[in-house]
């Protein structure tokens, strides 16, 4: 990992790539609203149109997923929620090294099967390399609900523990969808201003 120096600036972020999760869409949740308030400010933004994504198929994801990424930088943040989480950081522990990433939000995260989504344990079969993605990233913060009905609190605070990510708790948000009430994310659109 390197080490970098205190006196150096770290540049702004320039590019958010948003990835969403199973039976969700770029246009779903708060998606939206997060990539027009970032762009409101002079931000690229990418939401990534996953393939099927009521049956997920993990290389399919995870080639949209790079495509969308590209070579990551210091300026480039990744967001991602629930099954986007997991595609998203097997795309980053799969980039040769040595590679760079300002920052990483992870809402609703977690790598493990889920009881709640017996459907989804092929695609959780193999775990993620979450410690090597760590090395590379910046800024960590991991987004989780008291009430989650899909991922258990046990299973974000992991995958924070694994990535020596911050934790974030905000209660009675659900699975940070429409139907929980989340269409807008200011604390989310703030901790990227703050990168």
């Amino acid at each position: 990992m390197t080490v970098k120096a205190s006196n150096v600036p770290v540049p702004p972020v320039q590019r958010v790539v948003i990835v969403h999760g199973y039976e969700s869409s770029p246009d779903a949740n708060w998606f939206p609203w997060l990539q027009s308030a970032l762009e409101a400010e002079g931000i690229a933004v990418a939401v990534v149109p996953l393939p099927a994504p009521d049956s997920p198929d993990a290389a399919a994801w995870e080639a949209a997923v790079s495509a969308a990424l590209g070579v990551p930088d210091a300026t480039t943040i990744v967001v991602a929620h629930s099954l986007g989480v997991v595609t998203a950081l097997r795309v980053l522990a799969a980039l040769p090294e040595p590679w760079e990433l300002g920052g990483l939000v992870l809402v609703a995260g977690f790598t493990e099967p889920l009881e709640a989504l017996p459907e989804l344990d092929g695609y959780l079969a193999t775990d993620v390399g979450v410690e090597r993605v760590a090395a590379s990233t910046g800024e960590r913060t991991v987004i989780r609900s008291d009430t989650d009905p899909f991922v258990p609190p046990a299973a974000s605070d992991d995958l924070a523990r694994r990535l020596d990510a911050r934790l974030q708790v905000h209660p009675g948000a659900g699975h940070f969808m429409t139907e929980d009430g989340v269409t807008r994310f200011p604390s989310l659109l703030s901790l990227i201003r703050s990168k």
